[in-house]
């Protein structure tokens, strides 16, 4: 599926254990911009907007049938954004013809941070819970499994330590696995990817292994691999269902 981007609002704080060597900041470091310093970046107006003049007058200027990755710069539920949020979701509301997905870190904030129109959910609203170990997964999975979306993903990345979601697997529809990308990332072993792919094979769940991590073990043996290759390797597996 074609894809469009979205962002809001840029910068984040970092909340969680796979926060550690996570990308907006590691990118905004790089441009002496801190990424704690929550601002607004792209207006979700164009998203609405429509030609005026020629063939295309009454046309949506972004065209329908896309996915659109929301608020990949920071996380749709983060509170600072609290007081700009509802104009993102008036552009959801309006825009049925786009599906939205967006993940989160801050899914306990759900039901804080929706519509009061929202119901059962959303036909176009993607929703993915992300956890990278053991405990988050037990509380915020907890969370997730009872909360009303339409769309559910579970993304385990970046992939600390082997886990069990075995029973927060009904109502998703796919989880994404990855590891950590940093040179001095924790390492990601190839049983923990496979043990959570035989967990989604059992419950009849989709499953991509996105990524392989920087440092990567594989039957026993310690893999150093340069960020290009990281998704690279993991298609190489061929291990999705």
């Amino acid at each position: 599926m074609k894809f469009v981007s979205l962002n809001p609002w840029h910068g984040c704080h970092k909340c969680s254990e796979g926060c550690k060597f996570c990308y907006i900041h590691k990118g905004d470091a790089k441009r002496g911009v801190n990424t704690d310093e929550i601002r607004k970046f792209q207006t979700p107006v164009r998203f609405v907007q429509k030609y005026v003049k020629g063939d295309k007058a009454g046309q949506y200027k972004v065209p329908g049938g896309l996915l659109c990755y929301l608020c990949f710069h920071s996380d749709f539920l983060l509170e600072d954004a609290d007081q700009w949020r509802a104009e993102t979701w008036d552009v959801i509301r309006e825009r049925k013809d786009l599906n939205f997905l967006f993940l989160t870190k801050r899914i306990a904030r759900f039901m804080k941070c929706v519509p009061e129109d929202w119901g059962d959910g959303w036909d176009n609203v993607i929703v993915g819970c992300t956890v990278e170990n053991q405990k988050n997964a037990d509380y915020k999975l907890s969370i997730f499994d009872s909360l009303p979306i339409k769309h559910k993903v579970i993304i385990v990345q970046p992939m600390l330590e082997k886990m069990d979601i075995s029973l927060h697997l009904k109502g998703i529809e796919s989880v994404d696995v990855g590891g950590e990308s940093d040179r001095n990332a924790r390492p990601l072993d190839f049983d923990w990817v496979l043990d959570i792919r035989r967990q989604c094979i059992d419950a009849g769940v989709k499953f991509n292994f996105r990524q392989c991590g920087s440092h990567f073990i594989k039957d026993g043996k310690m893999y150093n691999l340069h960020p290009f290759q990281l998704m690279e390797q993991a298609a190489k597996a061929n291990i999705n269902i």
